[in-house]
């Protein structure tokens, strides 16, 4: 069972703060968020139904030398913004004990976005990545679970590579973003 985060409110940053203090990747993340532009309209639409709700918190264990991170949060940002809905970024390192609630496949990955209730209360959580790029590491694990092993480093750097082709050259991929955030909101 997920712990109650009621007691992290207040305690992240802004998406501005995170953004502004970001000393890796800064200008990468930022070309991100400006690129986006809904596919959707009805995507959009849904969104903006949110805005609303007065019963959600967003929670967003984040890291600036993440890949990941650079290349995803610019999206939930734009999509919480248009859905009026606040999010604190909550640092990696300084937050191991929430990290360790949102493993992925046993390791600490990030980004999460992590969906509560105003009283903490866990709804849902996505990321680290959309699914069409995490398959390929869900692949990998299941194949390659020594880490020991004298070729791990040499496949993992191959499966890297595949997982930078699946999420493309340019934004293609905040669209399945979009989507699996839409999907997991209308769950709640």
């Amino acid at each position: 069972m997920k712990q109650n985060l009621a007691r992290k409110f207040g305690q992240g940053l802004t998406p501005r703060q995170f953004v502004e203090g970001m000393t890796k990747n800064q200008q990468a993340f930022e070309s991100w968020y400006e690129r986006f532009a809904w596919e959707d309209e009805d995507d959009k639409a849904f969104f903006e139904s949110l805005q609303h709700r007065d019963d959600l918190k967003v929670l967003i264990l984040a890291a600036d030398w993440c890949g990941d991170v650079v290349r995803n949060v610019p999206v939930v940002f734009r999509v919480l913004e248009t859905a009026g809905i606040k999010a604190e970024v909550l640092i990696l390192e300084e937050n191991q004990d929430v990290m360790d609630d949102f493993l992925t496949m046993g390791g600490r990955s990030v980004p999460i976005v992590i969906f509560t209730d105003t009283g903490g209360h866990v709804l849902g959580h996505w990321g680290p990545r959309p699914e069409h790029v995490q398959r390929f590491m869900i692949e990998f694990k299941r194949e390659n679970p020594d880490r020991e092993a004298p070729d791990y480093e040499a496949k993992i750097a191959e499966v890297r590579k595949a997982m930078g082709q699946a999420y493309g050259e340019g934004t293609e991929s905040h669209a399945r973003i979009v989507k699996e955030l839409r999907a997991l909101i209308s769950g709640f």
